[in-house]
This record gives C-alpha cells, sequence and structure tokens, in this order.
C-alpha cells in the first residue's frame, strides 16, 4: 500500500506509520485488493488529507467507513464520486443545510468544495471490501485515524470537531475541548437523522465557531447540477 501523505501529515505521522500494527494493515489491505475489489481506489485512500493539510485544517468531520457500492467512494467521509447519486445520509445533510443555510439541495454529492476550504473530511476507517460495510473495521486503520485526531488536538491553532452520532462521539476524548470546539449530534443517517440530526444547524454553527477564532467562515455552496 502506497502511504500517500503530503508533507505536513507525514511529518505529523511519521511515527504512527512507523510502528508494527501499520506494516501488517499495508499488507492486509494489500492482500484484500490482490483477492477482492477495495474502495476506495488505492490513488484515493489518504484524499482526504490531501485535500486538507494539516497546518490550514480548520474543520474535521469524522465518518465511519467508505461507501461501499460501486463508483461511491472517493476519500472523502459523506462525498460520492461527481455524477454519483447522493446516498441517504449525505441526502439528509442536504436538507438540514437548506434548513439552516437556505441552500439549495444539490444534485451532485461532490465535496470537495467543501474539503478544498480546510475541513479534513476523514473517515475512522480508510479501506472497505466491496458490497461489504465495515470489513476492513478493527485492522488498524482507527490507531491511525485515532492518531492524526489526537496530532490536530495538539495543534496550537484552534478548530473544529464535528462528530455525529455515537460512533464518532467515542473519539470526543482525544480533543481538547478546552481548546477546540466539539460540535456533536445524532448522526444523519435515516435511522437517526429525527432524533437529533435535523435542527441542529451544524453548518451555521460550525462558521459560528470559526468566527470566534477570527477565521474566515466555509462556503457551503455546491453546484445544483451534477
Amino acid at each position: 500500500m502506497e502511504i500517500d501523505l503530503p508533507e505536513s501529515w507525514r511529518a505529523a505521522l511519521a511515527a504512527e506509520i512507523d510502528k508494527p500494527y501499520f506494516a501488517k494493515l499495508a499488507e492486509f489491505v494489500d492482500g484484500e485488493r490482490a483477492q477482492h475489489e477495495v474502495y476506495p481506489p488505492q490513488a484515493d485512500v489518504f484524499n482526504a488529507f490531501r485535500f486538507s493539510d494539516f497546518d490550514t485544517t480548520r474543520v474535521l468531520l469524522l465518518g465511519q467507513d467508505p461507501y461501499h457500492d460501486t463508483g461511491q467512494a472517493h476519500g472523502l467521509c459523506f462525498s460520492v464520486q461527481p455524477g454519483i447519486t447522493p446516498p441517504p445520509s449525505l441526502r439528509n445533510m442536504f436538507v438540514e443545510r437548506k434548513s439552516d443555510l437556505g441552500l439549495p439541495i444539490p444534485q451532485t454529492g461532490y465535496l470537495a468544495p467543501w474539503a478544498n476550504q480546510g475541513i479534513l473530511m476523514l473517515n475512522a476507517v480508510l479501506t472497505v471490501r466491496a458490497h461489504e460495510a465495515n470489513s476492513h473495521k478493527g485492522k488498524g486503520w482507527e490507531k491511525f485515524t485515532d492518531q492524526a485526531i489526537r496530532e490536530l488536538s495538539a495543534r496550537e491553532k484552534p478548530l473544529v470537531f464535528v462528530l455525529w452520532g455515537g460512533y464518532a462521539q467515542k473519539k470526543r476524548d482525544l480533543i481538547d475541548a478546552s481548546r477546540h470546539v466539539v460540535i456533536e449530534s445524532a448522526h444523519p443517517s435515516p435511522l437517526s437523522a429525527r432524533n437529533g440530526f435535523f435542527g441542529s444547524r451544524p453548518y451555521s454553527r460550525i462558521n459560528e465557531a470559526l468566527k470566534s477564532f477570527g477565521q474566515p467562515e466555509i462556503d457551503w455552496s455546491l453546484p445544483e447540477s451534477a
């Protein structure tokens, strides 16, 4: 597995990459790719880090597992590749965005314009076997991404951590909430969106937090058509 990280993230995570578990993780992913279809493509596994540099990350949005159906995942949590119909959780994110900010619901689910503004759109697990959700859970990715969260928390410049749902909220202990802003709610999944995600106004709350840091707001707009 090629460790395609930008220099700032490579420096922050160098010690983690050198640990024995990471070598086992890389061997596991290579073995999976040799025998199965694995998403996202190798070139996109570390996309979240490439879109949002360590020093310029302003928001961390944490997902759990890459999309596991054909052509969806490209290394940014919740985002799908251009031309792919937005999955249910992402559609609910757009419904809440309309309620919160009045922005129209787009046809595209490609969220790179958000990532390009300093949002680290990180899944806790960075690969998955095709059509088998959570199939790469517990193989080592969580240790790696937990360390990325710790490194951001230890950084002097404050940021906003967005934790949707119980899985993400278990990472709260990795974050120094006395220096950073943590925004929590239910997950946008259809199973839980009506139990605390709808009405949580995450987009305006993120921008309010950024303004309190003296940083520019996120432009949450997206093209209306794919």
